[in-house]
């Protein structure tokens, strides 16, 4: 049977959610380890099958992968092949691409199947490879396989990137954490997850400063040695449950969260109508007003981010207003506008923005998952639509989100799952 979920809604939702700690930061701090030549210990990893894919690459490239609880694994890289990537396994998440970084760091040479992950347009590697061959790196592309090598060994250097692209500025740190002398990522991206890989490569004895920045400076070290790091909490699992609640008014408090990492979420969502009131790693959403419409900008970080914009596009077709989402960030990131619009949405697409009119009363209806973060906005749909909703696709939705259901229906939503998670 294929699985998928089902939302009954117009509940209103009230309660409390603790946060697991970031995917996104997980997944390079993970591929990092290979860079230390005893073990490391993560804990806050969230229960999500990218981490859990994560691990089984490690395992199956050689390194000692042990699971001291549900969130927490300890690694031992020090007998790992670079020479024994399992293809079928890298190609099922974007993250393996830093096998690249780190096995070129430590080995000088290293290669990945073509990376997969959520299919939003055109993902070009060319800003990694650029930073790689300013590092001295050769770069060798094709129709299958990515590989890399540095014959000479890697020198520092600098190099300014044309978007602050964060993939390719947490590959720049993997590969320059060990080399020779010193490199500078400029136009750096400034996301958390890249300040949050910098602190677990400095605990185990890099030199890196400036990350969170524009202009990160990596002063090679010899060698790592092993350290204990917790991952930053979720941002994106955070902001999307924001949206949940927002959406279908009532009351939300978060546990284990950063709230400054949530600020430009917040200032929308409080420019909608909702009350939001932050302490600590406590941070609390209510909303009895009217939804309002507004426009939304997905940017870099510290802006508006991209994994949030499609969370908002049932808020807006909800508001009084509706509003404008334009995404800078990636390419053709609307595919689930036409899912929304099988519930009722008017969204109208052109190019980069997608205009949405407001005052809908979404239906229930049979819609897919056409990404991760889609999925997200599949649920939120189905929580605010009158009847029944039914979502396919959900592989994508377990790619980040742990106890999406269980969670929810904490909440008091009626949502369930049909069929088996994927192992």
């Amino acid at each position: 049977m294929i699985p998928f979920i089902t939302v009954r809604g117009g509940r209103r939702l009230s309660g409390e959610i603790t946060v697991c700690g970031m995917k996104n930061a997980a997944l390079p701090i993970l591929f990092a380890s290979i860079l230390v030549r005893d073990s490391v210990t993560i804990e806050n990893l969230p229960p999500v099958t990218d981490i859990q894919t994560t691990l089984r690459i490690l395992a199956a490239m050689g390194a000692r992968v042990d699971m001291l609880s549900p969130t927490t694994a300890r690694v031992n890289a020090a007998d790992l092949d670079p020479d024994a990537v399992p293809p079928d396994l890298t190609t099922r998440l974007r993250g393996s691409s830093y096998l690249l970084g780190a096995c070129l760091g430590r080995f000088g040479r290293a290669f990945t199947g073509l990376p997969g992950g959520c299919d939003f347009g055109v993902r070009p590697l060319d800003q990694h490879f650029r930073i790689f061959t300013a590092l001295g790196a050769e770069c060798e592309p094709d129709a299958n396989l990515l590989r890399v090598r540095a014959p000479r060994g890697l020198r520092g250097a600098a190099v300014r990137l044309s978007f602050p692209s964060v993939g390719a500025t947490l590959n720049g740190i993997l590969a320059a954490a060990t080399a020779e002398g010193t490199t500078v990522i400029e136009n750096a991206a400034r996301e958390p997850h890249v300040a949050d890989l910098a602190a677990f490569l400095n605990a185990c004895g890099a030199d890196i400063s400036g990350a969170g920045t524009s202009e990160i400076r990596i002063h090679g070290a010899k060698i790592l040695r092993g350290c204990r790091h917790a991952v930053i909490p979720d941002m994106i699992e955070a902001g999307t449950y924001m949206a949940a609640v927002a959406g279908t008014g009532g009351r939300l408090r978060l546990r284990s969260v950063d709230p400054a990492h949530l600020a430009a979420v917040s200032e929308k969502l409080t420019a909608m109508g909702a009350q939001i009131s932050a302490s600590g790693d406590r941070l609390t959403l209510c909303r009895t007003s009217p939804l309002l419409g507004a426009d939304i900008e997905a940017l870099p970080y510290p802006l508006f981010p991209t994994d949030m914009q499609p969370q908002f596009a049932p808020l807006l077709c909800l508001s009084s207003g509706g509003g404008r989402i334009c995404e800078h960030v990636w390419e053709s990131r609307f595919r689930y506008v036409p899912e929304l619009c099988r519930m009722g949405a008017e969204i109208r697409v052109d190019g980069r923005c997608a205009f949405i009119r407001g005052g809908a009363k979404l239906t229930g209806a049979d819609v897919a998952a056409t990404d991760l973060r889609a999925g997200a906005a599949m649920v939120i749909a189905g929580l605010c639509a009158g009847g029944s909703t039914r979502i396919t696709g959900v592989e994508h939705i377990d790619r980040g989100y742990p106890d999406l259901e269980a969670k929810l229906q904490s909440l008091g939503a009626d949502v369930r799952r049909v069929g088996a998670r994927e192992p």
